[in-house]
């Protein structure tokens, strides 16, 4: 196509704003439905805890997979037609999961939820292609706050339904709401031409290119890693320490979810910082939170007023400097947008799953205090990494 030929850049509309932020919800909540359901699934198939806990880690496998494979492939394929295909699929496999007839077939449907479910991760980039430059931060905060709120009323949402209606009714619901989002999404999201002509085997190959040559992002990725550590490193053992130090349930820990709205709020508020001010201060400030964060659990090891006051400082430090990160990448490249979020987000698992194994450890040794010692120190590492990168950051920054 030549340059003339070349589509008007579509306009990111306040009603496309609001329909990107309900799919990202939507779907990005199917990958959390099954977690308060898997005691109703075991009772169903009579199989182990073990066994049916393979059900949200291949989950969680699936989106993994789905974000390296396919992901990658909306700069290289037209962005809409990617999006309802894979839309389409996840549809399938919901009701696969809801008809699987063993638990085998559950755990192989639930890969394939992950897999499909990926979407959130095509419609963040593309938000952030037809946004404005000076409101780009505010529009991907926006999306990302509609997906904040789907992973955190997902589990309340699935565990009533399940509560009253068995598990697979959810999985019929999700299957119907997706159908929906597909109908929106058909009749709403505009298309998107790629400007990638190379082959599939060529454009995986670019990624490891763009983490060489482009040291910003190398820079986001450790540091939204090192969050993404620190807060799976708190979430991962909230449930064991309520109930060892202030003999409360599983009922109190979904209530923290509901609390770490906070996070959704810290979203969108960044977003518009990062368009008005100096995001390098910004993330230096939102880096600074997590580190408080820490300090508060330290001493709340049997307070649940001071936990809850942590969750909101950690949500908002983790959410906040996550959308800086985003704000920063995505200015890069705007070709490869979907590559360079793939990197960034395939690190931010990395660093996820990190933060779980080495606070495992520290629990098994050292309890809470070793806990929170874990997050301070990797929070501790991500703000001296920051510093250590000024130049690059400020750099990057004037040049894009």
């Amino acid at each position: 196509m030549s340059p003339a030929a070349k589509p008007i850049h579509p306009e990111l509309t306040k009603s496309l704003l609001w329909v990107m932020a309900i799919a990202t919800g939507l779907i990005v909540a199917n990958l959390y439905y099954n977690q308060p359901l898997l005691v109703l699934m075991a009772k169903k198939f009579n199989v182990s805890s073990e066994k049916i806990t393979l059900v949200s880690t291949f989950t969680q496998m699936g989106y993994a997979s789905g974000m390296l494979l396919i992901a990658p492939l909306a700069d290289m394929k037209e962005r809409k037609r990617l999006v309802l295909i894979c839309l389409a699929a996840a549809v399938l496999a919901l009701l696969g999961a809801a008809l699987a007839p063993n638990a085998n077939i559950l755990i192989l449907a639930s890969y394939l939820i992950g897999v499909f479910s990926l979407i959130p991760q095509m419609l963040v980039p593309m938000t952030a292609h037809l946004a404005k430059p000076e409101e780009r931060g505010r529009k991907i905060g926006f999306v990302m706050s509609g997906l904040l709120i789907g992973i955190l009323l997902s589990r309340t949402v699935s565990g009533e339904v399940g509560r009253y209606f068995g598990w697979e009714a959810m999985f019929y619901i999700a299957a119907g709401l997706m159908i929906l989002i597909w109908l929106m999404l058909f009749f709403m999201l505009p298309q998107v031409q790629p400007e990638y002509k190379g082959t599939y085997g060529s454009l995986m190959r670019s990624m490891v290119t763009l983490i060489r040559k482009e040291p910003i992002l190398r820079v986001a990725a450790f540091r939204g890693a090192m969050c993404f550590a620190c807060f799976m490193a708190f979430w991962s053992t909230l449930t064991v320490l309520l109930h060892d130090n202030l003999n409360r349930g599983s009922d109190v820990a979904g209530m923290f979810g509901i609390i770490g709205a906070a996070g959704a709020i810290a979203a969108g508020v960044m977003g518009r910082l990062s368009d008005k001010g100096n995001a390098y201060k910004l993330s230096a400030f939102t880096l600074g939170l997590i580190i408080i964060s820490f300090i508060v659990f330290y001493f709340s090891a049997y307070s649940l007023i001071g936990l809850i006051i942590g969750v909101v400082v950690l949500d908002a430090g983790v959410q906040a400097t996550h959308i800086s990160n985003q704000s920063l990448i995505y200015a890069l490249k705007p070709e490869a947008r979907n590559r360079i979020n793939t990197v960034y987000m395939v690190t931010y698992f990395i660093g996820g799953s990190l933060g779980t194994y080495v606070t495992s450890l520290a629990w098994s040794h050292f309890k809470w205090t070793g806990v929170c010692a874990v997050g301070f120190m990797l929070s501790a590492i991500a703000l001296i990494f920051h510093f250590a990168n000024h130049k690059t950051i400020q750099k990057t920054r004037q040049g894009v």
